[in-house]
């Protein structure tokens, strides 16, 4: 027998499913301004389209224009965000972690897409992260040309959310940066970082909320600031200043210092038959990668292959361009440094870099 629905029973409608597509609507508008502000010349209509559209006739200029592209997230820190109810910079780390691993390679980043999804759409939190994203592309020098907003009632809680982006960029196949420009005797430049940026908020949250039982509204002196604070501090952005220094002074390759830590992505940019020797001598780590290792009693291995260390980019460049590239980082005011040198490779060393001598003390 077939079962009947009783008839006092009211329709099943999508709002009672979870999903409302108002809430969504109204996201939309509230996002539009930020979106605005997050433009190239070359973008073709506006927000609400069922594509981004770009005009790629810019690339006639081009002898053989190569489309670089790149997709990624922001892991774990959204749970930051979410425990302290600030959405609003969340999407620039978002951008980073896209942008900057395109232009590794010499890439413009031209534009870029997001994805949220979420357990209950928030309008106004909404417009919070894609307004983060619309700042990070404008600080990246590319648009946000399109996006998507998902409701996920029952997979997601309703004030959970997570994002992820795809870029793309393009760059002359001539100029094309990476592992088979780089020489013996090339040295490797660091540029610092923000902070954690967005990698290891696995570790960093099982050592400090779940392990020690910190809250996110402790005040530690040694960060000058709030727990919560430090952890959300976003992601710095490089893709301007790498694109500034492969137009003024000779560079072979940058390395984006994300997941795996500064050895292990600096090594996807040597070959084989050379080696990295990176000084830990010359730079001291900011106070947030001290309070990680020693609060969790975490092994030096362990937090430099998970944490940046206060490294976010890496240049090697050739001896002759050292002084133009720290000049140029200094005007755009970057810090940079000399972090170690290119070196044939030998029984003594193993692939790709390694990190040698003490971190200085912090004074």
């Amino acid at each position: 027998m077939t079962e009947q629905t009783s008839p006092a029973a009211p329709g099943a409608t999508y709002a009672a499913a979870g999903v409302d597509i108002e809430a969504g609507d109204r996201a939309v508008e509230l996002m539009k301004q930020w979106v605005a502000k997050a433009t190239r010349p070359e973008v073709v209509g506006s927000i609400g389209g069922f594509a981004g559209l770009f005009d790629a006739s810019a690339f006639k200029r081009y002898e053989r224009p190569m489309l670089a592209t790149s997709t990624d997230g922001v892991g774990t820190k959204v749970a930051i965000a979410q425990a302290m109810d600030r959405h609003d910079t969340i999407g620039r780390d978002l951008v980073g972690m896209v942008v900057d691993d395109l232009v590794v390679c010499g890439a413009e980043p031209l534009f870029m897409t997001d994805y949220i999804a979420t357990g209950k759409v928030h309008p106004e939190r909404i417009a919070a992260v894609v307004k983060g994203i619309a700042e990070g592309c404008a600080l990246a020098g590319c648009a946000l040309v399109g996006g998507e907003t998902a409701e996920h009632p029952g997979l997601l809680g309703p004030d959970e959310y997570d994002v992820a982006g795809a870029g793309t960029g393009v760059v002359e196949a001539d100029a094309l940066l990476g592992a088979d420009r780089v020489r013996a005797g090339d040295v490797v430049i660091a540029m610092a970082a923000s902070g954690l940026h967005s990698n290891g908020y696995s570790l960093v949250r099982h050592v400090l909320l779940e392990r020690a039982g910190w809250k996110l509204d402790r005040e530690v002196p040694e960060f000058g600031r709030t727990l919560g604070e430090e952890l959300l501090e976003p992601t710095r952005i490089y893709s301007l200043d790498c694109l500034a220094l492969a137009r003024t002074a000779e560079v072979h390759a940058f390395s984006h210092v994300t997941g795996g830590g500064l050895a292990a992505n600096l090594a996807r940019v040597v070959p084989d038959h050379l080696h990295a020797r990176l000084d830990r001598g010359t730079w001291t780590p900011m106070p947030v990668f001290r309070t990680v290792a020693e609060v969790g009693r975490v092994a030096l291995p362990e937090v430099e292959k998970t944490l940046n260390m206060g490294v976010g980019m890496v240049a090697v460049v050739p001896p002759e361009s050292v002084d133009v590239v720290l000049s140029v980082l200094a005007d755009r005011d970057l810090e940079a440094w000399l972090l170690g040198d290119v070196v044939e490779r030998t029984a003594d060393h193993a692939a790709g870099a390694t990190l040698y001598n003490e971190y200085p003390l912090a004074g």
